[in-house]
């Protein structure tokens, strides 16, 4: 793959796929902007070096056609203040105005086009668009690694209407591979993977490719009440995956059989509602009453977890401990972050996968305390499960 480094783009034109697929109020106001950070590193050395830059992503999920409330253009503020200078609007992708004013752009300038989605040849990989879309640029550059698991026109198609050495991957679509292929290929062990979630379903090719690579595997969240099942357990009425109980039991026995440590936690934080204000109690996680449910980490689970992820010289979280959303139910993610924090800074490396958990730690304000947090979420769990991603196939 070729990456930005050793890339000039002194009087290229860059067409970036980014992946700024940000929250909004609805205002339209940014709720976090940690995707638009993301890509500034590689956005400011194609501008260092004398390169001009067309900005191109999606953003939510449009029905067809124009949507306000999905329009890229409620981010130009925000990119303005991230770059340092002025954003240029170019409008909907396809449109005469955003070719012409791709094509006129000076050494430094940015522009930035709508929502790729709003046209559904975008999702359906259509060669025509992607071929008009590469028109936008003399030079590719793909740094949306959250969507390099699509086989979309800007992340898979687009690429092969550039020769193979204008096709590059951006620093951050370069730096969830280096560090995923850190975890997967040279950790220093002990290794210690923490999965948690709500179901084990979207987790099983994850879980089976770790059981012949690490030494420990910490179940927790929704997903450890189908475990639970699976080995015997009452678990009232917490969540259960009931199609998945022998799965479970079948993972429990590999895991055994490759002599991998699987932890389930001893015990659960209950509560008789879902809810913040519900009455709450410790049961153990094989014997909850009826019509309570575990809600989060119990207090010998999170003490257990925590002295095996501090143990640790490799870790991989992907997954909260318990409905961390809720104040009462977020302590179990909370010691699994502060552990992972210290092991951290006792030397270990730590990994943590995009989504859920990666928004607990920034939350949590672990955020510089761990290795590396991903932005890929669904991206890294099918680059891990050892899939080939469209979108880094495409810059080969």
């Amino acid at each position: 793959m070729n990456t930005l480094d050793n890339t000039n783009f002194a009087g290229r034109r860059a067409v970036v796929r980014v992946d700024f697929n940000v929250p909004l109020d609805k205002d339209l106001h940014i709720t976090d902007d940690t995707r638009i950070r993301a890509a500034t590193p590689s956005i400011k050395k194609i501008l260092a070096d004398g390169g001009a830059v067309v900005l191109i992503s999606h953003l939510g999920r449009p029905k067809g056609g124009y949507e306000k409330k999905f329009s890229l253009e409620s981010l130009v503020l925000r990119l303005q203040q991230e770059y340092g200078q002025d954003v240029l609007w170019g409008g909907d992708v396809l449109s005469d105005e955003a070719l012409e004013k791709a094509k006129n752009l000076q050494p430094g300038q940015v522009l930035l086009l709508d929502n790729l989605r709003f046209h559904k040849e975008e999702e359906g990989g259509n060669p025509a668009f992607a071929q008009r879309l590469a028109a936008l640029g003399d030079i590719y550059v793909n740094d949306a690694f959250g969507t390099a698991h699509r086989a979309h026109a800007s992340t898979a198609v687009m690429a092969q209407y550039f020769s193979p050495e204008n096709r590059v991957g951006g620093y951050l679509l370069q730096g969830e591979v280096d560090n995923a292929r850190k975890v997967l290929e040279h950790a220093e062990r002990p290794f210690t993977a923490i999965m948690g979630g709500a179901k084990i379903s979207d987790k099983i090719l994850l879980i089976d490719k770790l059981l012949d690579k690490v030494d420990n595997l910490l179940i927790g969240g929704g997903m450890a009440y189908t475990f639970a099942v699976a080995q015997g357990g009452h678990v009232g009425s917490s969540l259960l995956e009931a199609d998945k109980v022998d799965l479970a039991r079948d993972l429990i026995a590999r895991a055994k059989a490759k002599g991998v440590n699987l932890v389930l936690p001893g015990d659960s934080l209950i509560a008789d509602a879902f809810a913040n204000d519900a009455n709450v109690d410790v049961a153990p996680n094989d014997s909850i009453p009826a019509g309570w449910m575990g809600l989060d980490l119990g207090p010998d689970a999170r003490e257990e977890f925590a002295d095996i992820i501090r143990a640790s010289k490799t870790i991989l979280w992907n997954g909260p401990m318990g409905v961390f959303e809720m104040s009462n139910f977020s302590l179990g993610t909370e010691f699994v972050a502060r552990a992972v924090a210290e092991a951290t800074e006792a030397g270990a490396y730590s990994l943590i996968g995009g989504g859920d958990s990666a928004a607990a730690v920034q939350q949590m304000g672990f955020t510089d305390r761990v290795s590396y947090i991903s932005t890929g979420g669904g991206a890294l769990l099918e680059f891990m499960e050892g899939k080939e991603l469209p979108g880094v196939a495409a810059l080969g």
